[in-house]
């Protein structure tokens, strides 16, 4: 299959694209800078400009572009680049392929489990109602701007992915230097749930969604989300450490209070039903055989 990624050098992006070609599709990645090859398309969001000719009678688009969310502290400019990247990027996406001659069968559009807002230990499926703090907005945006598509035939799936765990990038590599050194902790009463996927789930779920024909919303977390302090004292046992508290005032001096709350403080216990019914196997459904293999540390 002809398959165009956008987002196709951020982690998971570079995984994704990685595993398409030697599964034997086709990638043609968007690109925003001048295209190098016959692999590369064109499209500058800022600007209002795809480069459509390229896509006509492609086979699908998975779209997972957008700026980074915990790069950062928030401030009102990086709040608004965040919803706009997002909502915009994926509205000009999803118009330019409403509008194609030969549109694509299927668009995986990215999204997150931001979607839910905090919610304690309630369970959470693709159901459940949007939170209302900032990134359940973004993510309802986000996903409201498929439309086009989907009005348009093409079937929509949304990606609302959770935590994506890779010793590449992403919240694993920044916490992971902590760890090592002896300072990993719960933050603040570690009751919060986290609902975690490996890298290697996360883009065999997408390769998967791309046959399985599943249209609206899947979430993409492994089955088993565990709190915050099972996480800390799983990562601990595999890097052979103490564990401890990091203290949330230390995260808001380098991050602000808004996204240190936004990426620690929140509870989503998320289960990814529609995945599962689709039929998709989890190579990782418990944390600490997933860190293990990530981390390559074997049990002892």
């Amino acid at each position: 299959m002809d398959i165009a990624v956008t987002g196709a050098s951020g982690l998971i992006g570079s995984a994704l694209t990685k595993r398409l070609g030697a599964s034997g599709h086709r990638v043609l990645r968007l690109v925003r800078r001048d295209p190098l090859g016959s692999d590369e398309a064109g499209w500058r969001p800022q600007e209002g400009y795809v480069d459509s000719e390229s896509l006509e009678g492609i086979g699908a688009v998975v779209h997972l572009a957008g700026a980074g969310v915990g790069e950062r502290r928030w401030s009102a400019d990086r709040k608004q680049l965040i919803l706009h990247s997002r909502a915009a990027g994926t509205e000009l996406l999803a118009t330019t392929l409403a509008q194609l001659g030969r549109p694509p069968d299927s668009f995986l559009s990215g999204s997150a489990i931001g979607y839910y807002g905090d919610r304690g230990d309630a369970v959470l499926d693709e159901a459940s109602a949007p939170g209302n703090d900032f990134l359940a907005e973004v993510c309802a945006a986000w996903e409201r701007a498929t439309s086009a598509a989907r009005d348009a035939g093409v079937a929509v799936t949304l990606l609302r992915s959770g935590i994506v765990l890779s010793r590449n990038g992403g919240a694993l590599r920044r916490q992971l230097p902590f760890f090592r050194w002896g300072l990993g902790g719960r933050i603040g009463s570690g009751r919060q749930w986290q609902s975690w996927i490996s890298l290697d789930d996360e883009v065999r779920a997408i390769e998967h969604l791309l046959d399985a024909a599943v249209e609206g919303p899947v979430n993409l977390t492994a089955p088993n989300p565990v709190t915050n302090s099972e996480f800390t004292k799983a990562l601990g046992r595999v890097l052979h450490r103490p564990t401890s508290i990091t203290p949330k005032f230390a995260l808001k001096l380098l991050y602000g209070s808004e996204l240190t709350e936004a990426l620690v403080g929140v509870s989503q216990r998320v289960a990814p039903r529609a995945l599962q019914r689709s039929g998709f196997r989890f190579l990782h459904p418990e944390i600490e055989p997933a860190l293990r293999h990530l981390l390559n540390r074997p049990a002892d």
